[in-house]
């Protein structure tokens, strides 16, 4: 159902305001308007220009919180906010400290990984690194060559150039090494193999020793900083570890103390002359039962005034949509919320949504062993996560099982339990004029019937709620329509059942008064709402309209009513598709395969529940929602979530 809300206002004394967020507006749901943009009448109001104090320390809790474990979960609330501020300022302290010799320490990771980048492809090499550098009668040159263009440097090298060149790594783009070559030839050599593409790289003379060990010793010196830099993080661990309660607790409350000062933003401010006390003003709507708690619990508050507004239509916009439905309906909200929430003046279709989904799907798909399953499986779902969508299969499933007695069907034998009501491929009924048909085709189309008219029923109600006469009383879901449906189907089910039908006056009457109805709807509705428009569009356009939208309104009749034919059909379905799983594992034969059986059971379940599940969701969009229910209502957002809290 729908939670009846109230429009409030709140003031005190401006330095006042968190302590009312605190005391008051923690315990009860309010969603908080613009009270500048509300409170159009009030003079002198201002907005806050505070700035939020508790981010900063909020921003470092939360950070510190995503580096404890998840093993530990205590939490220390006691503390006051001094206490609290203070510990997040030397726990932020340290950690800045560590993390600042843990940037260091990769910091020379990082080096000591680009020097051994240099020396790695040099490491085959068999020469004294700081001997070679140092020669004073030649010059060593180090570098890389394209692998295209070593061939050709080969060929240089054995016919003409006076230099030896030593190989180190090759991969498939370069060949890595160096060249010796005499002071007196340097520069001719050094030019040949600039022009072959000779990069040069340059090799620190700090190593001694080969190359192999000169990367032997840069890999000491990366791993003893990568343990450094281990130890850091296990003290960073330790200091989060140490404080863990604390800063959780931290966490929690300087989330309520930043929240609470943030209301500030739809928050006004009215400022008294004469160095008198500035007030501060919040309003929003809240439910009628929080209402009377809150007045009660503030009426000894010399520092809070509350005024609640009976008259909304002076504020802007309807009052949000606060849904409250008892636990077993809950998980159905989520259908509901997903089509859009009720306004404030329409009928909360959860309770309706909840009965109806789960009896047509027990009856689409009624078996007792697959229903059972549905609901183990969506209940232990429900209850570990919180899922809705898995609360809704649990209870569809209970209908399941419901219906699989009353079919005598389990896990798709037929034989084992005897039916309560009938088998649906087996059970036919003779029908005047339409001769022999199914039973529970004939049963869908009743229920049909009867659900049109109940939603018709829900029609007249929201269009009493929201005083709109001209659907109330001429819409084809009106009482009109009412009429004409109700004395239709009452003279088929007189008809059928072999009674006498209704006269040719009841008829005219019964039938042709309401298409009348139907017909001049929109004149009507003006005279009743005592709205004088001028016919814009002339006589005979109006009458072409006319037709043609009675001819839609009676095709939707036909069609709202034919397509429940579809719970029949499903139910019917599921009788064929598990004879089909049951002759495939040989048991209709008397040599069952287990595991066939089990897989088929489990395709089955899964596939025509999944399909079933939507048949009836698309049964409650298109030929119930859309005879009764806008869902135009915005949804109610509080302050503080009561739901969250606990």
């Amino acid at each position: 159902m729908i939670v009846k809300m109230k429009f409030l206002s709140i003031s005190g004394p401006k330095n006042d305001i968190d302590r009312v967020c605190e005391v008051y507006l923690s315990k009860y749901e309010m969603q908080l308007e613009n009270a500048a943009a509300e409170l159009k009448t009030t003079d002198n109001l201002q907005p806050f220009v505070e700035v939020n104090p508790y981010k900063e320390p909020l921003a470092k809790a939360e950070q510190f919180n995503a580096l404890l474990s998840d093993e530990d979960q205590r939490i220390d609330a006691v503390m006051n906010q001094d206490d609290m501020l203070s510990l997040i300022r030397d726990v932020n302290h340290d950690y800045l400290d560590l993390v600042e010799k843990k940037e260091l320490t990769k910091k020379q990771v990082d080096e000591y990984k680009e020097k051994l980048l240099i020396m790695e492809p040099f490491r085959t090499l068999e020469l004294d690194m700081q001997k070679s550098l140092k020669y004073k009668y030649m010059k060593v040159r180090f570098g890389r060559v394209d692998v295209n263009y070593y061939k050709r440097l080969e060929k240089y090298l054995f016919d003409d150039l006076n230099a030896v060149f030593i190989e180190g790594i090759r991969n498939e783009n370069y060949v890595y090494g160096c060249y010796f070559v005499s002071n007196a030839d340097s520069s001719k050599v050094d030019s040949v193999f600039n022009s072959l593409h000779f990069e040069r790289i340059a090799i620190p003379s700090e190593y001694i020793g080969t190359p192999e060990q000169a990367c032997e010793e840069l890999e000491k010196e990366i791993e003893e900083k990568q343990k450094e830099i281990a130890e850091i993080e296990k003290q960073i661990r330790e200091l989060m570890a140490k404080n863990a309660a604390k800063l959780r607790g931290a966490k929690r409350r300087l989330e309520e103390l930043s929240t609470n000062f943030d209301v500030r933003k739809l928050a006004a401010r009215i400022e008294e002359g004469d160095n008198k006390e500035d007030y501060y003003i919040l309003c929003g709507w809240m439910g009628e039962e929080d209402v009377k708690k809150f007045l009660a619990e503030s009426k000894n508050d010399d520092k809070v005034f509350v005024v609640v507004e009976e008259d909304k239509e002076k504020f802007f916009g309807e009052p949000p949509t606060k849904l409250k439905n008892p636990r077993f309906f809950k998980p159905f909200e989520m259908f509901i919320r997903m089509y859009g929430l009720p306004a404030n003046d329409e009928i909360d279709p959860t309770m309706f949504v909840a009965l109806t989904y789960t009896f047509i799907f027990g009856a689409m798909f009624g078996d007792v062993g697959q229903g059972l399953c549905l609901f183990v499986f969506g209940g232990l779902l429900y209850l570990s996560k919180k899922i809705n969508l898995a609360g809704i299969i649990s209870i569809a499933g209970l209908f399941s099982t419901f219906f699989g007695f009353m079919f005598g069907s389990i896990f798709g034998f037929e034989d084992v339990i005897q039916a309560r009501w009938l088998r649906p491929v087996d059970a036919m009924t003779n029908l005047p004029f339409i001769g022999q048909l199914n039973t529970v085709f004939v049963v869908a189309i009743a229920f049909g019937m009867g659900l049109n008219i109940l939603v018709m029923i829900f029609n007249v109600i929201n269009a009493v709620k929201s005083h709109d006469l001209e659907n109330m009383l001429f819409s084809h879901n009106g009482i009109a329509g009412l009429v004409f449906y109700g004395f239709l189907v009452l003279t088929i089910v007189l008809y059928m059942t072999g009674h006498k039908v209704p006269g040719n006056i009841m008829m005219v009457i019964f039938l042709g008064v309401p298409v009348l109805l139907f017909v001049f709807k929109e004149p009507l509705g003006n005279l009743v709402t005592k709205q004088h428009k001028k016919m814009e569009e002339g006589k005979v356009m109006f009458f072409v309209q006319a037709f043609f939208e009675l001819f839609e309104t009676m095709l939707s009749y036909f069609s709202n009513t034919i397509s429940y034919v579809r719970i029949g059909a499903f139910a019917v379905s599921h009788a064929a598709m598990m004879e089909v799983v049951l002759m495939l594992s040989g048991a209709s034969a008397g040599h069952t395969n287990w595991i066939v059986f089990v897989l088929g059971n489990v395709l089955v379940c899964g596939l025509e529940g999944l399909v079933v599940g939507i048949q009836v969701l698309r049964l409650e969009y298109y030929e119930m929602f859309s005879r009764f229910y806008k869902g135009t209502g915005r949804e109610f957002k509080p302050f503080h979530s009561q739901s969250d809290r606990n």
